[in-house]
C-alpha cells in the first residue's frame, strides 16, 4: 500500500506541475497564433490583396530602397540621441526653476510656467514647421539656417516641456521629511535640491522619462516635412518615383527594430521600480 501511494503522488505532482507551469503558456501561444492565422487568412483572401501586396510588400522594392532608407534612419537616430541628452538637461533646469521659492526666483518660476504651458499646448508638428521654416526665413545674422538644426530645436523645446513636468512630479513626490532634515542640517535651498531632492526625483521618474524617449524616437520622423533626408523622406522620394509604397514599410520596420527593444527596457525598468517601491512599503 505504501509503495502504491508513493507511486501515485509523484505522478499526480508531475501532472499538477505541468498544468500550472506549462499549460497557461501553451494556451496563450496557441490563442495568439490562432488570432494571427485568422487575421492573415481574412486579409490574404480579400479580392484586392494581390494588388496591395505588390504596392506595399514588394520585397524587391524594399531591397532596392533599403540602403538609402538605412542611411536616413541613421540621421533619425543621431538627432534622437543628441536631442535626448539636451532634453534631459534642459527639462531638469526648467523643473528646478519651477520649484524654487522666494521673491528673487519669481521671474524664473514665471518663465518656466509660461514655457511649459505654451509648448505643451502646441502640436509638435506645428512647432517643427514654425521653427524649421519661420526662423531661417528671418535670415538673422549669426543664426544657423539648417533645417535639421531648427527641427531638432523644435523637438527639444516640445519634449522638454513634458519632461520638465515629469521631473517636477518626481521632486514633489519626495517626502517632506527629506526637506525638513536638509533644512535642519543648515543646507541652502540649492544644496537641498542638489543633494536630497534631485537624486531621489530622478530615480523615481526614470520609467516615465524612458516612455518619453520612446515617443521621441518616433516623432523625430516629423522632421521629414522640412525636407530632411531621414528614413521617412527617403521612403517618400522612392514612392514618388516608383508609385510603390513598400519603401514606407521598410522605414517602418527600422523604426520598430529600434523602438520595441527600448519599450521592453522601459517595461523592465518600470517593474523593477515597482518592486523597489513595494519593498519600501513592507
Amino acid at each position: 500500500m505504501i509503495s502504491k501511494g508513493h507511486g501515485r503522488f509523484p505522478k499526480s505532482g508531475r501532472k499538477l506541475r505541468f498544468r500550472d507551469k506549462y499549460l497557461p503558456s501553451i494556451i496563450s501561444i496557441s490563442s495568439v497564433l490562432l488570432v494571427i492565422f485568422v487575421i492573415s487568412l481574412a486579409v490574404t483572401s480579400a479580392e484586392q490583396w494581390p494588388r496591395i501586396k505588390a504596392q506595399f510588400f514588394d520585397i524587391n522594392a524594399m531591397i532596392d530602397v533599403f540602403p538609402k532608407v538605412l542611411h536616413g534612419f541613421g540621421i533619425n537616430m543621431a538627432i534622437w540621441a543628441i536631442s535626448l541628452v539636451v532634453i534631459a538637461i534642459w527639462a531638469l533646469i526648467l523643473a528646478i526653476f519651477r520649484t524654487l521659492h522666494g521673491p528673487w526666483f519669481t521671474p524664473l518660476r514665471i518663465f518656466s510656467i509660461v514655457y511649459i504651458d505654451l509648448l505643451r499646448g502646441l502640436p509638435s508638428l506645428l512647432l517643427v514647421l514654425l521653427f524649421g521654416f519661420g526662423i531661417p526665413a528671418l535670415q538673422m545674422k549669426g543664426l544657423p539656417s539648417s533645417s535639421i538644426f531648427w527641427g531638432s530645436v523644435a523637438m527639444i523645446s516640445s519634449y522638454s516641456a513634458y519632461a520638465a513636468e515629469v521631473y517636477r512630479s518626481g521632486m514633489e513626490a519626495v517626502h517632506d521629511g527629506q526637506k525638513a532634515a536638509a533644512k535642519a542640517l543648515g543646507l541652502s535651498q540649492w544644496q537641498t535640491l542638489r543633494y536630497a531632492i534631485i537624486p531621489q526625483a530622478i530615480r523615481n521618474v526614470i520609467p516615465s522619462l524612458l516612455n518619453l524617449a520612446v515617443a521621441l524616437q518616433k516623432d523625430v520622423a516629423l522632421l521629414s516635412v522640412l525636407g530632411v533626408r531621414d528614413a521617412v523622406r527617403e521612403a517618400q522620394i522612392y514612392t514618388a518615383r516608383t508609385f510603390n509604397y513598400s519603401s514606407l514599410i521598410a522605414a517602418a520596420v527600422l523604426f520598430l527594430i529600434a523602438t520595441i527593444p527600448l519599450a521592453r527596457l522601459t517595461d523592465y525598468v518600470t517593474q523593477k521600480d515597482r518592486a523597489r517601491r513595494l519593498q519600501k512599503t513592507i
